[in-house]
């Protein structure tokens, strides 16, 4: 297979606008208790927050895990970048070592990649029955996994044995790694609270595909 932001509008006004209030002449008496008027506006303010605040804004818990598992998809095809990391660092083998069977199963058919890809962005993508929030959160997985065909790429053509070449194909693949991790983890975190995450260099390329 997306932090949305809770700020409810103030109350319309036009609830202040009685006969008293307009300028025109009226014969009803005034309240002769303010108290008792301010509590009963504080109570009408308070009910209109409360029904605004439950609007069309809100993401339902379906959509927000859907959205939330679509980013696992990029990390788990580019989990080679982090070789170097994970082997030198006992602190990020702790991290990926529950992810390890569902990494195995991913990487057990060379196809596997491949296959997601169509079956998220035509299923999900491309499918109007699922809402917007959904789809712009699988679409920006799919264009953070198509972005790794870069380094890759670049790793085929430029494969150091030793030496500064291979620092810099280390520092690299070490960057890729790091950035789908934060990618993830943010990503992840933001769709579990139904906010939308807005990946750098990804998110305005997600954009345009989702309509």
């Amino acid at each position: 297979m997306a932090i949305s932001h809770l700020v409810s509008p103030l109350p319309s006004l036009a609830f202040f606008q009685t006969g008293n209030l307009t300028g025109r002449s009226s014969s009803l008496p005034l309240n002769s208790n303010p108290q008792f008027s301010k509590s009963s506006l504080s109570r009408e303010r308070a009910a209109t927050l409360v029904l605004r605040s439950k609007g069309d804004d809100s993401v339902d818990a379906s959509d927000r895990i859907i959205s939330a598992v679509c980013y696992f998809y990029p990390f788990f095809d580019g989990i080679q970048y982090g070789k170097f990391i994970i082997t030198q660092y006992q602190p990020f083998q702790i991290l990926i070592q529950p992810l390890f069977p569902a990494i195995k199963a991913f990487k057990s058919f060379p196809f596997n990649g491949f296959l997601i890809f169509i079956a998220l962005y035509f299923v999900v993508v491309r499918n109007s029955n699922f809402s917007r929030y959904v789809r712009f959160n699988t679409m920006q997985a799919i264009v953070l996994d198509v972005l790794l065909i870069f380094p890759d790429l670049l790793e085929r053509s430029f494969n150091p044995r030793d030496g500064f070449g291979l620092d810099v194909v280390m520092s690299l693949d070490s960057t890729v790694f790091l950035f789908l991790l934060v990618c993830l983890i943010y990503g992840f975190s933001a769709c579990l609270f139904g906010l939308t995450p807005r990946l750098p260099i990804v998110a305005d390329a997600a954009d345009r595909q989702v309509l």
